[in-house]
């Protein structure tokens, strides 16, 4: 694992002095590489699907790990969009003159070796690598067990590229040792990576944060909450409830709980269980939601639960400071959203919570690097510091200051 990492370090500088026009072609090579290559990318991910099945894993998780002929175009698209991207690495970001004379210029660089530990979907392992290579890091990956072939296979067909180009192949790489033990070495090794980002389920990123001696941005659950006020337009707010959990349920930014004004429950919760029985979604409620429609249950737990399936808790509150209390114990700062047609409100709102995205009028969904306009992300940081929310190409770089002198002492 150290002789890996150092071979990873030491080709940083190689990646530093390529020029954004030549990243940009050698993306654009990536991306037609992957078209080419999909019939094998889809015999690999048969592999993956089949042990899937008989590992009984979810059908949200089959269907991360799923590749077809869309979703391989799909992953090229997206590295055409980072090819697109500006270049975010050496950039002067600020610059003035001090009383002594001397120039400084604030410059962006990349941050030099990051490691990546991900769970289920084989499109990270190219969204990330592209958005690396774009903002010239070295990075090292750790996908899941579970999309191991897919994951060998898109590597493979990305390394040829950079072999093609005379790169060493170490600038973009999958961990040597997948195992327990390998992520536990590699969340330690300082002297070589600069940077983890842990993106999976809750004891993944409580081990990492927990162990590493790297620095550590957070890819934490997403317990996402849509809260439908009492001066609400409820024909929009059953729209987006309905498309915040159930479009595509096993994604982060897929609402878990919906809230709901007490002084609109009785009109709305009936019209929501109509709507949401429509959709196969399995419901659960509080004891007031009971009291009003008939679902399951729902208690502490499972209002603490990522679901990641087509499953919703139900509360009824007690207006916008019952959903902000609600939010503010059981949210993640992934995302969070108020329907209202009152701005006073709705600015409340906004301020009180404290969450990566917070929205009006609109579906958590839209928490993505894409829907940001950011082209493809690392992943959703629910971090504070350094990046927050979704993370594209700007989050992967840091700064350094350039000082020009004359011959200036102090």
């Amino acid at each position: 694992m150290e002789q890996f990492l150092a071979e990873a370090k030491s080709s940083s500088r190689i990646l530093g002095n390529l020029s954004g026009s030549e990243k940009n072609r050698i993306l654009k090579e990536m991306a037609n590489a992957l078209r080419a290559n999909t019939m094998d990318l889809m015999e690999a991910n048969a592999i993956d699907m089949l042990e899937g099945e008989k590992n009984r894993l979810t059908s949200a998780l089959m269907d991360r790990l799923f590749l077809d002929e869309e979703r391989v175009e799909s992953m090229a698209v997206a590295i055409e969009e980072i090819a697109a991207l500006k270049e975010p690495v050496g950039r002067v970001l600020d610059g003035w003159v001090t009383e002594d004379g001397l120039k400084i210029e604030k410059v962006s660089i990349a941050i030099g070796v990051i490691g990546i530990i991900y769970e289920s979907r084989p499109n990270v392992t190219s969204d990330t690598a592209a958005l690396c290579f774009k903002s010239s890091n070295v990075c090292v990956l750790k996908g899941g067990k579970e999309a191991e072939f897919s994951n060998k296979a898109i590597a493979k067909v990305l390394q040829a590229v950079l072999a093609k180009n005379s790169l060493p192949t170490s600038l973009i790489s999958l961990i040597p040792d997948s195992s327990r033990e390998g992520v536990a070495k590699l969340i330690k090794m300082d002297k070589y990576v600069d940077l983890i980002i842990p993106r999976g389920g809750a004891g993944l990123i409580k081990y990492v944060s927990q162990n590493a001696t790297v620095s550590v941005v957070k890819h934490d659950k997403g317990e996402c909450h849509t809260y439908i006020d009492k001066d609400a337009n409820l024909e929009n707010a059953i729209k987006i409830a309905i498309n915040a959990k159930v479009q595509r349920p096993g994604v982060c930014n897929a609402m878990e709980t919906l809230l709901v004004d007490k002084k609109i429950a009785k009109e709305a919760l009936p019209q929501l269980k109509e709507a949401f029985d429509a959709a196969a979604t399995e419901l659960k409620g509080c004891s007031q939601t009971q009291e009003i429609i008939s679902v399951a249950n729902a208690t502490d737990e499972d209002f603490d639960t990522e679901y990641l399936a087509n499953i919703l808790n139900i509360k009824v509150v007690d207006g916008v400071n019952g959903a902000i209390e609600h939010i503010v114990r059981f949210g993640s700062g992934h995302s969070e959203a108020i329907i209202t047609e009152n701005i006073t409100t709705a600015e409340e709102f906004l301020n009180n919570i404290d969450a990566a995205a917070v929205y009006v009028n609109a579906s958590t969904r839209f928490t993505d690097g894409g829907a940001f306009g950011f082209g493809a992300e690392v992943g959703i940081s629910t971090n504070k510091l350094h990046a927050r929310g979704p993370m594209g190409i700007e989050g992967l770089t840091t700064y350094k200051y350039k000082i020009y002198g004359k011959g200036q002492i102090r």
